[in-house]
């Protein structure tokens, strides 16, 4: 038996720092320590990038997950392999493609039980766009491959000891503020309670901000927080959440205490995030029946295989999901 968590790696845009990132990660001696890390990408694409970056990685390639082995020096590579050549540094259809080709790989692996969480590498949306791929986002994209109703799923930017969670993401401003409904911010409560305790905080504290400038300033500035943001915190404390707000998103990252924060906007939460924690916050996607996590950086085009990518913000996602715990039913192998 081996307590340590499988962690399932796929290598993002095979254009970009996402391989190099990733390799930097499963070489990291607290990583190796911590858990049973896996990259699933095309095994060639990978030591491409070993050799491009100078990183002393042997691989082994492998068919099937089963045949993993941690007990010497060697990179595992679930290998995923790609008939289409791949230039560094470029947008492409040919790397949209394989990127969500690993990354959907990564998610089978775990809604099957064979890896217990998945942290992805940096996906380009232009590339994927050029591949004709519907895809606005690790969570809805999360969603769609294990089966989850997209409108129950939700980002949780996690830095430090803070985390984000979003009910409202890559949509206009315009269509965000329709969907902030009482059903919705519920959810969102929920999906952060769930994810909090599975990543070990046995009773959350729940902060939610408002909508509006102030929270609102009692009605002054618009009515969302009284009529719907107020009455889904109530039902949340009604079902046992301890839930507090709501708040200004422009004050309230300063409570002590608080385990997460949940807003309603995508720019209340990023621009404290990348403000806070730049190029080293990862994105927990919550609501689905799988542990995911994703970078909350670009694919950094401009650096792909010149060896000087940062690996930090991956090392702190597979550090943290780790030490999750396993679904119940699921033991260590």
């Amino acid at each position: 038996m081996n307590d340590k968590t499988t962690i399932a790696l796929p290598i993002g845009d095979p254009a970009g720092i996402g391989p190099e990132i990733c390799l930097k990660t499963v070489l990291n001696p607290k990583v190796r320590a911590a858990c049973r890390p896996i990259l699933v990408g095309d095994a060639d694409i990978v030591d491409r990038h070993a050799k491009s970056c100078g990183l002393p990685a042997g691989l082994r390639a492998l068919a099937r997950i089963g045949d993993a082995d941690w007990s010497d020096d060697r990179v595992n590579v679930l290998n995923c392999a790609q008939s289409e050549a791949i230039a560094l540094g470029a947008v492409s259809a040919a790397a949209g493609r394989a990127s969500i080709a690993f990354c959907a790989a990564a998610i089978e692996a775990a809604r099957t039980g064979a890896v217990d969480a998945v942290v992805a590498a940096p996906q380009n949306e232009t590339s994927i766009a050029r591949a004709g791929i519907a895809f606005d986002g690790h969570p809805s994209f999360v969603a769609r491959q294990t089966g989850t109703d997209e409108n129950a799923v939700y980002m949780m930017l996690c830095f430090g000891d803070m985390k984000i969670v979003h009910c409202t993401l890559h949509t206009s401003v315009r269509d965000a503020i329709a969907n902030v409904t009482h059903d919705n911010v519920l959810r969102a409560i929920r999906s952060t309670g769930t994810a909090l305790r599975r990543l070990g905080t046995a009773a959350p504290r729940i902060a939610v901000s408002g909508l509006n400038p102030h929270a609102g300033e009692g009605g002054l500035f618009g009515a969302e927080e009284i009529e719907i943001i107020k009455p889904a915190i109530e039902a949340a404390i009604a079902e046992g959440h301890a839930v507090e707000g709501p708040f200004g998103a422009d004050t309230m990252f300063h409570m002590p205490g608080v385990d997460a924060f949940v807003v309603m906007l995508h720019d209340q939460g990023h621009i404290a995030a990348k403000l806070l924690a730049q190029n080293a916050a990862s994105a927990l996607s919550i609501g689905t029946p799988i542990l995911f996590a994703s970078v909350a950086h670009g694919t950094g085009h401009d650096i792909a295989g010149k060896g000087i990518a940062d690996p930090a913000a991956m090392i702190e996602a597979v550090l943290r999901l780790a030490k999750a715990k396993r679904p119940v039913g699921r033991s260590a192998t």
